[in-house]
């Protein structure tokens, strides 16, 4: 279904806030992420792009129980709904949540142990500044944490339906996909696989210590979608199929793919089997058929703040 251009707005990444992003991480993982950056030394945190608070809320068992959070984001829903969250999850006395532009961090120089972003360098044109500003804020010693994927790998992961593609189709959706991810950058508005870059833009600003690993915990989804984890993918999947929403919704998809020099012509061909894909899978969840080992390259890369300042 085409959407009309008067179509309302919502705001960013407000598909990606649902359920299913409370299972992004393994909590032994991030117990070991903890102790390997010392998180023991941790009083006073930035999340910088919070969102509504699902990685806030995700670190915050391995935080010191005394350590405060500042969240901020440019949407007030945002940040409205990550203050209600916090409060739910009983961290209203510790987590507080505000609005703020992340290329222009509204703190002094020095102010935090760790400063700290889930998917979010991937949403601005020039992340490399994001992290300098990232850094400014960063007490000297003090840690920078961001997690990032490269979201082109999750275009050859193989699921039941992808399987039973034709090499064209797998190479079309591909193609689609990285052309799509280059019209964005053209657009100024992200690279949504720069996971991979961030260890050298950290090293290019002075950052010491740099540390990169992958997350552990891969999506998996097969019959009978037991669990909460696999309950949320399906609910998310089945919606996505319904509203014909592929990585971005149709309108948006279009705007990337021309502005990556996509052929016109090509758009609904390529649209069309991009929903295909979403339909089939849809079909096979409900048949009890369709099963995938999931997973991502999400990359979680850390640095210091050189003792003497930058």
């Amino acid at each position: 279904m085409e959407q009309s251009p008067t179509d309302p707005i919502r705001p960013h990444s407000a598909e990606y806030f649902g359920e299913q992003r409370d299972y992004w991480w393994n909590s032994d993982f991030l117990q070991l992420i903890a102790r390997r950056l010392d998180f023991a030394r941790i009083s006073i945190v930035l999340d910088i792009g919070c969102g509504v608070g699902h990685w806030g809320r995700a670190l915050s068992p391995i935080l010191p129980p005394d350590a405060r959070l500042i969240g901020i984001d440019r949407e007030p829903e945002w940040v409205q709904g990550a203050t209600a969250r916090a409060a739910a999850a009983g961290l209203a006395s510790r987590f507080s949540y505000r609005q703020g532009d992340c290329t222009a961090l509204p703190f002094a120089d020095g102010t935090f142990d760790l400063v700290t972003c889930q998917t979010v360098l991937i949403h601005v044109a020039d992340p490399r500044a994001v992290l300098a500003e990232m850094l400014r804020v960063t007490k000297p010693g003090g840690l920078v944490l961001a997690v990032e994927p490269n979201n082109l790998a999750n275009g050859v992961l193989a699921s039941s339906i992808h399987a039973a593609l034709s090499t064209d189709e797998l190479v079309d959706l591909f193609r689609f996909q990285l052309t799509c991810e280059r019209g964005k950058q053209n657009l100024g508005l992200g690279f949504n696989s720069v996971g991979g870059l961030v260890p050298g833009m950290l090293a290019s600003l002075g950052a010491g210590d740099i540390r990169v690993c992958t997350s552990d915990r891969a999506a998996a989804m097969f019959p009978p979608f037991a669990g909460p984890a696999q309950q949320a993918d399906v609910l998310q999947t089945l919606d996505w199929a319904e509203r014909d929403f592929w990585i971005w919704d149709q309108r948006e998809t279009k705007s990337y793919y021309l502005a990556g020099d996509g052929d016109p012509a090509r758009f609904e061909p390529l649209w069309a089997l991009a929903m295909s894909v979403n339909r089939a899978t849809a079909d096979a969840i409900r048949a009890g058929t369709y099963h995938s080992a999931g997973g991502s390259m999400s990359f979680i890369i850390s640095g210091r703040k050189p003792a003497a300042a930058l």
